[in-house]
């Protein structure tokens, strides 16, 4: 049997009602897909296709989306409170779905790449209640703290503290890796909450809790600041989406952009700038009255070689290419233009 996860996705985001109107927060579009399909996707990632998920506020947005999931490669169950239940006493209320097996809680509100498998293998390993996702926040004091010994056993937890009573920039991220027994100690169709409720009462009958820092990228996208920097995250890469929207075009790629230069003998250097456009300004002022065509890059062409600067497509560097008949000449020139451009910024 593979692993299952719940998504609880019946957050309102009243927050982010500027932003998104009436719309669930699930379904808060992440470049062109709702937060809970960007969710679906790293589950599927991770091999994870049985899915429930949890809704309270106007669901019927998400059903009509969602339907059974096929459309998304996976098995959708879906849950709907009538009373509000909490975090784990809405995860409790699917237990018909979890079965006896360990398996993940995920929110459907919340963008993240972590590599969930991994989490899932932490906690068959150490055998505990439940694992908890930990991320590294700067800006911990929207978030509850957890704060794990050496060995990841979570000795307590401060729950949107003041910066006086900040000890740790681990928060809990609302991802968790859940065993049968912790839930038998969830009330049944009453509101229970997983980190007000249920943690404290695993510690306090000795029950494991670990938290495990996880790599990658997490967001609570709870706020319009948040949303906004989550978007931008993921255009700029921090946030790996595991079906990027297509890219925008501007020109050709570097790579089919141009043909090589003519001379049988090649040579080339990267050199790492902070700004790509405005060091390329200042290289074409200084190459301009020696006769540099500007048109694809800084070209500068003699009757035995050819030199090329011009900015990499892919990140802040300048490519310099040069070109000769003569075996040694394309590295001194190569050189020597890497020592120009060096000098410029």
């Amino acid at each position: 049997m593979g692993m299952k996860a719940v998504i609880m996705a019946g957050g309102e985001g009243r927050r982010l009602k500027a932003v998104t109107g009436d719309l669930p927060k699930p379904m808060v579009p992440l470049l062109g897909k709702p937060l809970m399909e960007r969710v679906i996707e790293l589950l599927r990632e991770s091999g994870i296709t049985e899915i429930a998920a949890t809704l309270r506020y106007n669901p019927a947005p998400i059903l009509e989306y969602f339907g059974s999931g096929e459309d998304f490669g996976v098995k959708l169950r879906w849950f709907i409170e009538q009373e509000p239940l909490g975090t784990a006493g809405s995860v409790r209320n699917c237990l018909d779905f979890t079965g006896g097996e360990d398996f993940l809680v995920v929110s459907g509100d919340a963008a993240c790449d972590f590599d969930l498998g991994e989490l899932m293998a932490e906690h068959n390993r150490a055998g505990g209640a439940v694992t908890i996702a930990l991320y590294e926040s700067p800006e911990p004091l929207r978030y509850g703290l957890v704060v794990p010994d050496a060995e990841g056993e979570v000795r307590c937890f401060i729950e949107k503290p003041p910066w006086e009573r900040v000890v740790t920039d681990l928060v809990n991220t609302g991802i968790y890796a859940v065993s049968p027994r912790a839930m038998e100690l969830v009330p049944e169709r009453r509101e229970f909450d997983f980190a007000r409720d249920l943690f404290p009462l695993l510690m306090e009958r000795g029950e494991g809790i670990r938290g495990v820092k996880m790599e990658g990228y997490w967001c609570d996208v709870g706020t319009p600041e948040a949303y906004y920097r989550c978007c931008l995250d993921a255009l700029a890469g921090r946030l790996r989406l595991v079906s990027p929207p297509p890219a925008e075009e501007h020109g050709n790629p570097e790579e089919a952009r141009r043909g090589p230069l003519e001379g049988e003998f090649r040579a080339e250097r990267r050199v790492p700038c902070r700004d790509r456009a405005k060091l390329m300004r200042a290289v074409s002022g200084s190459l301009m009255e020696a006769g540099a065509e500007l048109d694809d890059g800084v070209v500068l062409k003699a009757g035995h070689c050819a030199l090329r600067i011009s900015p990499s497509a892919e990140r802040s560097e300048i490519v310099i290419e040069a070109a000769a008949g003569d075996s040694d000449f394309p590295e001194q020139l190569a050189d020597a233009a890497g020592e120009l451009v060096t000098s410029l910024e």
